[in-house]
């Protein structure tokens, strides 16, 4: 314990030290533009959204906190944690609400994935090429789609150009961590040719078997218990992506194509599986400016995914089981110049798609083969009354589910809400959020019936499953102005018939290993929760600093809590920053997890408390045109002992040790 403090009294000596030298740079940075939020049907910064708080991670902020997965980069982020099943395959949790009910999508489009369906799958999206990631909490649903009720994550990465650069720019990386002896090289470029703009994007990453403080398994009698490194966490990805748009004073119009390929490790409970992952994704992106008298814009947006994943068993060699989903989505939005003051835009949003999740040995299809179709329509308004800010908004949407040999389903869904923002003093707000969001069952949950090895359960849906209606409540107070900034946000949402697996201890058979009976059932839940954020200076020259602390509960109506839900935590982050160096110091702590949920397996322990210490240099160089970022990033510098309680595998597969990494950013 001693050498613990010890060595955290000389982080933070080493940390305050370097910040204490960028002191003396006499150069000062301009003030950052509010970030807009693409994701936001009026284009707002992050400080005015009503419809749902938002966050945006970009610039050195977004590539410091980058990790390996989705849920790696955000799970520090204010409500937000990760699922944290591997390296390769972490999504976000928002407000305690994961999978299906948190939409994930890529230049506001849908990934098309099947990240949703279980946390062993990987998000259809390259982290390394991401410009920039909103985060959306509370009531976005009216937007984006059903699977939208615990909040989204738009990833940006700007592959279809919108405007012309006069000459070439584009940014590159390389980096290297010491945890898992990874490397990661990453590029874009842009440039025109006239009134075409040309894109170019691309990355690869290699990362190994990664570092563990002690051994992976709580219970010393695991079958598969590893010390110092944890087996099969290794990590590959590739990703190439080109694009072009005619841009004229009219609007644009334009295409991207990218294909994905990524191989990753999951070390279970009992098995020791891979899963090799392919994803090819073409968009279409078309803007007209002014296309009728009354109407500012009309956007059509059009994507097709291709994506597929084999699941190899038997330390990663047979192919057992092999998921697919071929998608095409379309997008309209029509946006009107104000009437009676109000101003918004309406829509219509299409979806195919055709799942399945087959057995390669001839068992029982894990998911047998559905086509899903949807069509919604939307509208969102907004208008001003002095101080106060009114928005509202619906979506109608019709949705079906038609599998090869069993009962088709169809599901009619309503969604509202309406929303305040008051300014009752220059730079402070109230604001209140109502909303009603209903979702349909995924295809998973209702007619599943196979192994899923590397969950090591055996899955059984329910045909008969009804869809959940979820009311949220969601009241905020924020200071957005000046140097010293606070938000603080309290939410209620109750959901009728919401929709969650069942673990039994029962085994189902050898012939398909020690999977655990997982049924999808329904009950009521109920989730509250508090989140606070303090910050100072946060983006202008000078001393910075943030605290914040978020904690939610969600529960079953009669039945107890809800499995792998998070855990209170608390954390504070300070540091120094100008034109050329930016330095902190970040603490998390996250409190013991003993709400132990009496339906789930997977928590028959409770998850012990952590804190994480993370620390980051940067260091920029100007050559001209082109700026030249030297940095060092420590992760989990007190080598914790770190599982989370929303994840899955948290009493077999503990988080990374101490990481240093290291690492050239160039942009120009």
């Amino acid at each position: 314990m001693n050498l613990r403090k010890n060595f955290l009294a000389h982080a933070v000596a080493c940390a305050i030290a370097g910040i204490a030298v960028t002191a003396h740079s006499q150069e000062q940075t301009k003030s950052l533009a509010p970030v807009i939020v693409t994701a936001d049907p009026f284009g707002a910064n992050e400080n005015a959204m009503i419809l749902a708080p938002a966050k945006v991670l970009s610039g050195n902020e977004l590539r410091n906190k980058l990790g390996s997965s989705l849920g790696d980069t955000l799970g520090s982020e204010l409500g937000v944690n990760a699922s944290g099943f591997s390296t390769g395959a972490s999504r976000p949790i928002i407000r305690g609400l994961e999978g299906p009910r948190v939409k994930i999508l890529q230049n506001g489009m849908s990934t098309g994935d099947l990240s949703a369906i279980s946390n062993d799958h990987a998000v259809g999206s390259g982290m390394m090429s991401a410009r920039q990631i909103e985060i959306l909490r509370g009531p976005a649903a009216l937007l984006y789609g059903s699977g939208a009720i615990g909040g989204l994550v738009n990833i940006v990465n700007d592959r279809i150009p919108t405007t012309l650069e006069p000459r070439a720019t584009g940014e590159s990386e390389l980096r290297y961590s010491s945890v898992d002896q990874g490397t990661g090289l990453s590029f874009s470029a842009d440039r025109s040719a006239g009134n075409i703009g040309l894109h170019v994007d691309g990355n690869v990453m290699n990362a190994g078997d990664y570092r563990i403080p002690g051994s992976s398994a709580v219970d010393s009698s695991a079958a598969n218990n590893d010390t110092g490194r944890l087996g099969f966490s290794r990590n590959r990805e590739n990703n190439i992506a080109v694009g072009g748009s005619v841009i004229q004073d009219w609007g644009h119009i334009g295409a991207s194509l990218s294909q994905l390929g990524k191989v990753y490790g999951i070390h279970g409970r009992d098995e020791l599986s891979k899963i090799d992952l392919s994803q090819t994704r073409f968009d279409i992106d078309s803007l007209i400016k002014s296309p009728f008298a009354g109407f500012d814009g009309l956007r059509v947006k059009l994507g097709q995914t291709d994506y597929r994943h084999t699941e190899l068993e038997n330390s990663g060699t047979d192919p057992h089981v092999r998921f697919s989903n071929k998608s095409f989505e379309s997008r309209w939005e029509l946006s009107h110049l104000p009437i009676a003051g109000w101003r918004g835009k309406f829509g219509l949003q299409t979806e195919h798609a055709n799942v399945q999740a087959l057995n390669l040995d001839g068992d029982d299809p894990t998911v047998p083969r559905t086509r899903s179709q949807s069509t919604a329509g939307f509208i969102v308004e907004e208008r001003d009354f002095g101080d106060l800010r009114i928005n509202v908004g619906g979506r109608f949407e019709s949705v079906s589910r038609s599998p090869l040999a069993n009962t088709k389903r169809s599901f009619n869904l309503g969604s509202y809400s309406a929303g305040a923002l008051w300014a009752f003093m220059p730079g402070y707000g109230i604001g209140a959020t109502a909303s009603v969001a209903q979702r349909a069952p995924t295809a998973e949950e209702l007619y599943s019936g196979g192994a899923h090895h590397p969950t090591e359960t055996y899955d059984i849906g329910d045909a008969n499953l009804k869809k959940e209606t979820s009311k949220n409540i969601d009241l905020s107070l924020q200071k957005t102005t000046q140097a010293l900034r606070w938000k603080a946000n309290v939410f209620q949402n109750k959901v009728k018939n919401f929709v969650y697996g069942s673990l039994s201890d029962a085994v189902l058979g050898v012939a398909d290993g020690m999977e655990f009976d997982r049924t999808f059932s329904q009950a009521n839940a109920t989730l509250r929760g508090v989140e606070a954020e303090l910050s100072y200076n946060y983006y202008d020259p000078g001393w910075f600093g943030r605290v914040f602390a978020d904690t939610s509960r969600g529960t079953l109506d009669n039945l107890g809590n809800l499995p792998l839900q998070p855990t209170t935590r608390t954390g504070l982050s300070f540091g120094y920053q100008d034109s050329q160096w930016r330095s902190s110091l970040s603490v998390l702590h996250a409190s013991a997890h003993n709400r132990i949920a009496s339906s789930s397996i997977s928590e028959e322990t409770t998850t012990p408390a952590y804190t994480r210490v993370d620390a980051s240099v940067n260091y920029v160089q100007r050559y001209g045109t082109t700026d030249v970022t030297w940095f060092l990033l420590a992760r989990n510098l007190l080598n914790e002992e770190i599982r989370l309680s929303t994840s899955l595998l948290k009493d077999y597969v503990p988080q990374p040790g101490r990481n240093l990494m290291v690492g050239l950013r160039t942009r120009f």
